[in-house]
């Protein structure tokens, strides 16, 4: 494949992508929706094909368990898809207005971004996600799924793009690559893709950088971490970290590193053991932690790890200042939590925490697009640039300047015989 034109044709399509009224975007979300419930048992097979495969070849068990795909997960990604056409039109909202003098006047406007690719793992879900997004922001987007969701995301993308069709988007609105080799080819084609957001291992994100032009928004791991702090009510502690680590364990917003201070360890570490022991959860926990509780010892790579399954480490400290610097360091910037009812150390975690989310006496399990009202997502940025934290429609979006004058010229400024006002709208 010439991927240089084939790039090119995308770009070209994304102006047309741009300028789609609201009503298209959302009838063409409309149409995607209904095609994918339409084609639930399809989907659900291929699925099973995939899930199978994987199995037969000894997959890790994380990787399994986001990959599958059932007609109770579809439903749910359908529900996020009905909640993204209700949000308001993400496109050509003015941001500000000002007056630079009598008669120019500056708007600042929101407009797509134009051509982004999408490198994401397992989760079949993030296909569906990550299309509608594109398309209520009037993006197009080239999509590369795992190999191991390889029919999965190859069903799904023939019943996005069929729909897309037919409800009157562009050729270019969507396209799917399958293979490693797809990747090298587009990470060259800087000229027609303006954005790269891959989802992986900060390996991974850096590969990405180290090898093409193309802007990069990282989606990197999940080492999320909860302080329960020394004012900690444990009635909510408990249940806070217990769905933190289990409710869905092989993803990225799930809880890691457990830091206790010093203070509630004997009484919280008892409790929590003997919750985590019926949810199946390993525990690795420092020397201290180990004369509480009976568990395995924890190493320092342990704190460096994103374990995406049933394994917590666990960490006392003698006080919030090295809770917080333990998390600086060996965090990941995704999300992490201090339960307490101090409102002072609560102020001071949050300030300090170095952290795309920072949560208060809440599950680490809330950072996600959906749960944000964002409709889906496709991804958190752990980065600092453009977006942070779970990237939804704003995420997805850049903006222009419009300036709108009669026969102003800048020498009339320059020279003295007029000056600016400035008078914002």
């Amino acid at each position: 494949m010439d991927y240089q034109n084939f790039t090119k044709q995308i770009k070209n399509d994304s102006f047309e992508m741009a300028f789609l009224s609201s009503d298209i975007r959302n009838n063409a979300l409309v149409e995607i929706m209904k095609s994918l419930s339409e084609n639930k048992e399809r989907i659900v097979s291929a699925n099973s094909e995939d899930v199978k495969a994987a199995t037969r070849d000894n997959l890790p068990a994380p990787i399994i368990s986001r990959l599958k795909f059932d007609a109770n997960k579809l439903q749910d990604t359908l529900n996020g898809i009905s909640d993204l056409i209700k949000l308001p039109d993400p496109l050509f909202k003015k941001v500000f207005e000002r007056e630079l003098d009598e008669g120019l006047t500056l708007h600042k406007v929101t407009c797509p971004i134009g051509v982004i690719g999408v490198i994401f793992e397992s989760r079949p879900d993030a296909l569906i996600q990550i299309s509608s997004l594109c398309v209520k922001s009037g993006n197009c987007c080239i999509l590369k799924g795992g190999s191991e969701a390889k029919m999965t995301n190859r069903v799904l993308f023939d019943i996005i793009k069929s729909a897309g069709l037919r409800a009157g988007l562009p050729e270019g609105f969507a396209s799917l690559a399958e293979s490693r080799a797809d990747i090298t080819e587009l990470l060259k084609c800087h000229e027609s893709i303006d954005l790269i957001i891959p989802r992986g291992s900060n390996s991974f994100v850096q590969y990405i950088m180290e090898h093409s032009k193309i802007p990069v928004m990282g989606h990197a791991d999940g080492i999320c971490h909860i302080y329960a702090d020394k004012g900690a009510d444990l009635e909510k502690a408990l249940p806070v970290i217990a769905d933190a680590k289990t409710q869905y364990a092989a993803v990225c917003n799930a809880v890691e590193t457990l830091l206790v201070h010093k203070d509630i360890a004997p009484t919280l570490l008892p409790a929590l053991k003997e919750i985590l022991d019926e949810k199946k959860v390993s525990i690795r926990g420092c020397l201290r932690s180990i004369e509480i509780i009976n568990c395995e010892s924890a190493a320092e790579e342990d704190f460096m790890t994103e374990y995406l399954d049933y394994i917590l480490s666990v960490k006392i400290v003698d006080s919030i200042d090295e809770a917080i610097s333990h998390i600086n360091r060996y965090g990941s910037h995704h999300t992490d939590c201090i339960i307490t009812g101090d409102e002072a150390a609560a102020c001071q975690f949050m300030e300090s925490v170095d952290s795309a989310g920072e949560y208060q006496n809440c599950s680490t399990r809330f950072a996600d697009g959906f749960r944000y009202g964002f409709g889906a997502e496709v991804g958190v940025s752990t980065g600092k640039l453009h977006a942070r934290g779970p990237v939804g429609l704003d995420g997805l979006v850049s903006y222009k300047y419009k300036l709108f004058g009669n026969g102003h010229i800048v020498a009339d400024y320059s020279e003295g015989r007029k000056s600016f006002n400035f008078k914002d709208k």
